[in-house]
């Protein structure tokens, strides 16, 4: 009850905080809402779609026509989803499982249901903020400044609504994943998680690019630049807040769940520890549904970035028509061969597995990447000679074709290069399981530390080279059609990256997927149930093989862990690389067309330089407040377990009130973590470009940066630290010793390494950006009609705001044990000495969680 007073005061405590703030820029904008409108240019606010009719293709189909096929495509696409959404359902599964399933699936709903109510409050403030900018600054017609709001509102809806899906799916493919490993045939326990992945890389993928056709076909051209601006801000604000959120929520539950193991010698996932469903509710809030939503942003703020530059640095409206077509035609592209790949190399995976007993998980999904790639290259370059080719401008439509191509090489390439740090295969990973032998956690961490830090070496390597590549490509001749032609190149590359469409999103949502078929397997306690061996060879014709469904399941596991590893470099990259188009339009804002003030963006203007050190600033604040969260609530969750967790010979499973418990515990603290996050960029955005445009610009390039290099280290360090524990546990099998205790501690400092802080910075960047747009023009207008002062002064008061986040995200964070408590606190009985799924014999109580 404490607790949950404690969380209404803190969110009533927000809104007061945003109330205050927007009263303000009501109250102070107003007056000065009128002149700016009329003397200074309104940003993304004038971009005007050309007719895309102009463009024609070979063999005489319009633009428009093509975009309306790709509408089909989208329904094709859904329709897919769909499809495979009902033949999930019709897999049998044991009622033991199911029952499991189901249990997850409700604590997963009733997490989705807070988080969408407070989604919707944050959504309010942004609402208002373009409400304020649009209507009283620019003076937008009321109607027109509606349009703008509600695509914000479809923005955020759109990643909520795929990450429902997606936990939809995926807890329907975990019960029947583990209930076909049941079989000891490999092939189900591969095809069933890959089947969910794709259908919800086909819906996500699918419904966001429907939702930009519709912004392109069917509103007026004159708003569709407003309304791509508000859509993108929406389902950046929907993805930050999931991402982070579920992050925070995910290693809570994961961390709470492992460390037993080591505090009560008991298995992974034992029926009686209540924090496992709450483990298996994170799986889906951190790895499915912060992913999907994250999936979904990056694929809408990426093309709106493209949209974007090409209405700001091309001049000829014919090409801008033909360029917006052929990126669209594209992206069109990027669905039909993800589908068209994942047929066959679901076809070569049937015949080559169909009767073996034996299976490299990890083989398949690799394959699917490479078909994948070769395919989307192929592709590219012929959309790109049937679209671009009528234009006459010569090698420019396999020069961008090209550009592209490097991108989707990227693609292709950086899950490998991760997995050389990440996979159970890997030398560094081994590397990290060797040194647990003999110095235990403390040589474990500091291996992993090693294998996250020359990750993010050879992956910069790469991404420098390939961006370099398209900046070699983009130095011929293209300057002659667009202005800043290197940084379309770099977006382009971005947009490369996303060439494999589904299938990133694929591979990234098997690992939930996996992960909780091995745990449903636990806790559905189905080997201990009466005449189950009988039932089942009696209902589905087949005999049992119980020990190597367990190994099946492991080995499945582990090759989730890598390739939930592999998206990770990928989503941050596209991020940072799609950053520096969007960056692009504020500088064009800020330069008149890149005509005046570039002295400026150099290190011999010293705002420019403080913005580069005040963004890497934020970056590690941002990192300490998201792992202070995990900490804290990690804290709650364990007090809480090892004060009602019962060990003795009569308990077969924590109760159902116990485990939601834990939940709850998971989603207060992480829903108070977001909130202090998330207000504290929101309000540090305001701050930095009001104070000075080109320190804004400096910050923005910074966040990307750091966030790059800092995300990269902390995924693959987090990545070698699983699979080492996976190592130890599958191919040594060497659960309840030493060395498995050091790997568990190694997991859960990589917890939330890989799966809150570093996923969390990739919607954080783009967010800013995309809301520094709105920032830095509204903080340019009022300085251009002579509010100099006044834009100072909300620039401290935003700042103040900021810190005030900053420090609550610490200080209103803490863990609140006394020391003396501590010190003074029992420890919990010893547990017996044996195999690690023995039982103690007494309920385990432990003094350390009383308060």
């Amino acid at each position: 009850m404490d607790t949950t007073r404690e969380h209404a005061r803190s969110r009533g405590k927000a809104r007061a905080v945003l109330a205050g703030a927007l009263a303000l820029l009501i109250t102070l904008f107003g007056p000065a809402a009128q002149a700016a409108a009329q003397d200074h240019p309104r940003g993304e606010i004038d971009l005007v779609l050309p007719d895309l009719g102009a463009a024609t293709l070979v063999g005489g189909m319009s633009g428009t026509t093509l975009l309306a096929v790709g509408l089909l495509v989208c329904a094709l696409g859904m329709t897919f989803g769909a499809v495979v959404y009902l033949q999930l359902r019709r897999l049998p599964e044991h009622p033991s499982m199911g029952a499991v399933a189901s249990l997850i699936y409700t604590t997963c709903k009733a997490y989705l249901v807070q988080q969408g109510r407070f989604l919707l409050l944050l959504w309010s403030f942004i609402a208002a903020v373009i409400v304020v900018y649009f209507g009283l600054l620019v003076d937008l017609p009321w109607g027109r400044v509606a349009v703008v709001v509600a695509f914000s509102l479809v923005g955020m809806a759109g990643s909520y609504s795929v990450a429902w899906f997606g936990i939809r799916v995926n807890t329907l493919a975990n019960s029947r994943t583990a209930f076909a490993a049941l079989t000891g045939r490999p092939l189900p326990v591969h095809r069933i998680p890959m089947k969910s992945g794709m259908s919800i890389g086909m819906v996500l993928i699918s419904l966001e690019l429907m939702l930009m056709l519709v912004i392109m076909l069917f509103l007026p051209a004159d708003i569709a630049g407003a309304c791509f601006i508000g859509f993108a801000i929406g389902e950046s604000l929907g993805a930050a807040a999931l991402r982070i959120a579920g992050g925070i929520f995910t290693k809570i539950a994961d961390i709470g769940s492992d460390l037993m193991k080591i505090a009560f010698k008991i298995k992974e996932d034992d029926a009686r520890n209540p924090g496992v469903i709450a483990d298996c509710t994170g799986d889906n809030a951190g790895d499915s549904v912060g992913p999907s939503a994250d999936g979904f942003e990056t694929y809408g703020v990426t093309g709106v970035a493209l949209v974007t530059f090409v209405i700001l640095a091309v001049a000829d409206p014919t090409m801008q028509a033909t360029l917006l077509v052929w990126i669209f035609a594209v992206r069109i592209m990027m669905v039909l061969t993800s589908a068209f790949s994942y047929l066959v190399n679901d076809a070569l995976v049937r015949a080559r597995y169909a009767h073996a007993d034996r299976m490299d998980f990890e083989k398949p999904l690799t394959t699917l990447v490479r078909i994948t790639s070769v395919v989307s290259i192929l592709a590219t370059f012929a959309v790109s000679w049937a679209v671009l080719s009528p234009l006459g401008a010569g090698a420019l439509w396999w020069q961008l074709a090209l550009i592209v191509s490097l991108g989707t090489f990227a693609g292709a390439l950086i899950p490998e290069v991760v997995r050389a740090f990440t996979s159970t295969s890997s030398r560094h990973v081994r590397e990290v399981v060797k040194s647990s032998r003999q110095g235990g956690a403390s040589l474990n961490i500091l291996s992993g530390l090693v294998a996250g830090n020359f990750s993010a070496y050879w992956l910069g390597m790469v991404i420098v080279s390939l961006m370099g590549g398209a900046y070699l490509v983009a130095e011929q001749g293209l300057g002659d059609h667009m202005v800043a032609p290197a940084v379309f190149a770099f977006g382009l590359v971005a947009f490369g990256f996303l060439s494999l469409g589904p299938v990133t999103i694929a591979v990234d949502s098997y690992g939930p997927v996996t992960d909780n078929a091995q745990s449903v397997y636990e806790l559905s306690t189905i080997e201990d149930l009466p005449g189950v061996e009988e039932e089942i060879r009696r209902e589905h014709g087949f005999t049992v093989r119980w020990e190597r469904a367990k190994q099946m399941l492991e080995e499945n596991d582990g090759a989730g862990n890598t390739f939930k590893a592999t998206a990770k470099p990928v989503l941050i990259g596209t991020a940072v690389v799609g950053a520096t188009t969007m960056i692009f339009s504020i500088i064009m804002a800020l330069t008149d067309g890149l005509t005046t003030g570039l002295e400026s963006l150099s290190l011999l203007h010293p705002p420019f330089l403080l913005g580069l050190i005040a963004g890497g600033a934020v970056v590690y604040w941002f990192t300490g407040a998201s792992i202070q969260a995990v900490t804290t609530g990690a804290y709650r969750a364990l007090e809480f377990i090892r004060r009602t967790i019962r060990l003795d010979a009569g308990a077969t499973r924590a109760s159902d009130a116990d485990s939601r418990k834990v939940v709850e515990i998971c989603t207060q603290y992480a829903q108070k973590g977001m909130l202090n996050m998330f207000l504290g960029v929101f309000f540090a955005t305001l701050s930095f470009a009001f104070l000075e445009p080109y320190f804004f610009i400096g910050y923005l390039i910074s966040i990307a940066l750091f966030g790059l290099f800092q995300a990269i280290f902390m995924a693959n360090a987090g990545g070698a630290w699983d699979n080492a524990k996976k190592i130890v546990e599958v191919d040594l099998h060497a659960k309840g010793t030493a060395l498995h205790d050091a790997t568990v501690v190694g997991d859960t400092v990589g917890d939330p390494y890989k799966d809150t802080s570093s996923v969390a910075l990739n919607p954080v960047i783009k967010f800013t950006t995309l809301f520094g747009l709105l920032a830095v023009e509204l903080a340019v207008s009022l300085t251009a009609q002579g509010h100099q002062t006044l834009v100072l002064v909300l620039a401290g008061a935003f700042f103040a705001a900021a810190t005030v986040f900053v420090l609550r995200s610490f200080y209103g964070m803490r863990i609140g044990q006394s020391l003396t408590g501590d010190d003074q606190a029992e420890e919990p009985p010893a547990p017996p000495q044996g195999d690690g799924d023995a039982e103690p014999a007494e309920p385990a109580r432990d003094a350390l969680a009383s308060r």
